[in-house]
């Protein structure tokens, strides 16, 4: 479990709680730890706020609905089990014999408080940051969809060009500013230029999430300062962004 978490516990005590039901522990002759629903309730705070982070800097421009919106999407109850089943999660946990006789290993629910009380222990274990490294680790590919899923609703990158064209006769250009974190969770941050003028900028996991994210800050600030939405020329262009 530990190798599929991607983290070695300073308390094996804590993971063990983690993975004990309280079926188990209610039935067992001489429990050695007790069972996970507290650290069911802790992990649940953490895993909002690392996911709530990550989501304000995917979507710097995004409202507070549509981050709320995002975020039930990825922590909700199917979406927890999906990953703890990407984990294997259920075959490592200890069970009361009447969860083991109705498939308790494989319900929704008890695989997604499972999971839940894993991040409680490794943040007890280890702190948020290694919370979060695993949080962002686990649940990168639904990180991933939300903005997959953005991108192929609303194609910022194209609406500004088009917008460029008419006003300027050619396209903005993007600039890689800044690359940070580790090899397995880059963060990209991208400048856009119009008309050789820092307009604006995005910061995603690669660099097309960046350029797509500063695209979409312009045009939404020229929306707010613009009642047509089209810019006059150059130097109303800037004054306006």
């Amino acid at each position: 479990m530990e190798a599929r978490l991607g983290y070695c516990f300073q308390s094996s005590n804590l993971l063990c709680q983690a993975l004990t039901h309280r079926s188990h522990r209610n039935e067992a002759t001489h429990p050695s730890s007790g069972h996970n629903e507290r650290l069911e309730f802790l992990g649940d705070a953490v895993l909002d706020l690392v996911i709530s982070h990550r989501l304000m800097g995917l979507f710097p421009d995004a409202d507070e609905g549509t981050l709320s919106k995002m975020k039930s999407r990825i922590v909700s109850a199917e979406g927890l089990a999906e990953v703890a089943r990407e984990i294997e999660l259920g075959p490592s946990l200890f069970l009361g014999k009447g969860e083991e006789k109705t498939e308790g290993r494989t319900k929704r629910s008890l695989l997604a408080n499972a999971l839940e009380a894993v991040l409680g222990a490794v943040y007890l274990d280890g702190g948020l940051s290694a919370a979060e490294g695993v949080i962002l680790r686990l649940f990168d590919r639904s990180l991933r969809k939300q903005t997959d899923e953005t991108a192929a609703v609303v194609d910022y990158k194209t609406m500004l060009q088009e917008q460029c064209q008419k006003a300027f006769g050619r396209p903005p250009t993007y600039r890689l500013s800044r690359v940070s974190g580790p090899d397995h969770e880059r963060i990209f941050e991208v400048e856009i230029l119009i008309n050789g003028v820092s307009c604006g900028e995005g910061v995603g996991r690669n660099k097309k999430e960046a350029e797509q994210q500063a695209a979409a800050q312009v045009l939404r600030r020229q929306t707010a300062t613009s009642r047509s939405g089209q810019w006059s020329g150059p130097d109303d262009t800037m004054e306006g962004l």
